[in-house]
């Protein structure tokens, strides 16, 4: 099958998409959204291309994210006029796109360091704060296409250290150092019990007039050579917490705290209450974002949209 290719805008033409992929730290932000008066990564990357494009712009995102959590994955879109897409390059003889990722770092980074600036801190305490965000690329995208609703799946890790012997200290921002050794036989048992189209309630929280049924097409843990946990999940679209509460139920089963049934009756209850653990943010890593193929991005978009509003 021959895929359609992004076309690219004529330059006296009318607005089209850009279609950009982030990388992200999320432990200096307060989450993915935008919010009053916090630090997000959303507020962030709008207000650097705002800087470079003289005009507010919105964005929208493939897998908004909890505070802490990290990406090297996510995948937003905004629209642009023709002119400001080839107004990037600046008259030069280069890649908008290109361009627009250069351009974005400087601003990106200028923003991340300047509270440590201001605040008088050394060299290495401000460098500290660069790179927290990275444009990947940002290329003319597909017609129909739709970072949030043109998706088939989202797909994340979670790493869990559960000996002491095997704590890294230059990961543990990155690592749940968990208190007692962990049975990770059990623990795929129970995620096994949860895979499939199913309400997940118990494990979300809900937002006003969303859908809580997802598709759960990976759950799994394994054990590396380092003999870190790494947790494999996969699905259509997550709910707001899902995560994080899949997988904290999976260490009270894993600790023995919880038979592996009980992950999969936590669900059939439909209940969400203090029995739940959510488990910490900073393991948490959006690895990646799929889409169709191009002919297919429109359609899949407008089914997604009809599942989820």
């Amino acid at each position: 099958m021959t895929l359609e290719r992004p076309a690219l805008p004529e330059p006296d033409g009318g607005p089209f998409r850009v279609r950009m992929d982030l990388a992200y730290d999320g432990a200096p932000f307060s989450g993915w959204a935008a919010q009053p008066g916090l630090w997000t990564v959303q507020g962030l990357v709008e207000d650097a291309l705002a800087v470079l494009l003289r005009r507010p712009v919105r964005i929208t995102v493939a897998g908004r994210t909890d505070a802490g959590v990290h990406a090297r994955g996510q995948v937003v879109h905004f629209d642009l006029t023709a002119a400001e897409w080839y107004g990037l390059a600046r008259g030069r003889d280069l890649d908008p796109g290109v361009s627009l990722r250069r351009r974005l770092h400087g601003v990106l980074n200028k923003e991340l360091t300047m509270a440590a600036r201001e605040a008088g801190q050394q060299r290495r305490a401000i460098d500290a704060h660069g790179g927290a965000v990275e444009v990947l690329s940002a290329v003319p995208a597909p017609a129909g296409y739709d970072a949030r609703f043109s998706a088939l799946w989202r797909r994340y890790s979670y790493r869990i250290c559960d000996l002491p012997e095997n704590r890294d200290p230059l990961s543990r921002h990155t690592t749940l150092w968990f208190k007692a050794p962990l049975d990770i036989g059990l623990m795929n048992q129970a995620a096994d019990g949860v895979l499939g189209i199913r309400d997940f309630l118990s494990f979300c929280k809900p937002r006003t007039g969303s859908t809580t049924i997802r598709e759960l097409q990976e759950f799994s843990f394994s054990r590396g050579a380092d003999g870190v946990i790494t947790t494999h999940i996969q699905a259509d679209a997550f709910c707001h917490n899902m995560v994080r509460s899949l997988v904290g139920g999976s260490l009270l089963v894993g600790s023995g705290e919880r038979r592996p049934q009980w992950l999969a009756d936590r669900l059939a209850a439909r209940i969400r209450d203090s029995k739940s653990l959510l488990a910490p943010p900073h393991p948490l890593v959006l690895e990646e974002v799929r889409y169709p193929a191009d002919a297919e991005l429109a359609g899949r978009a407008e089914l997604t949209r009809a599942h989820r509003e």
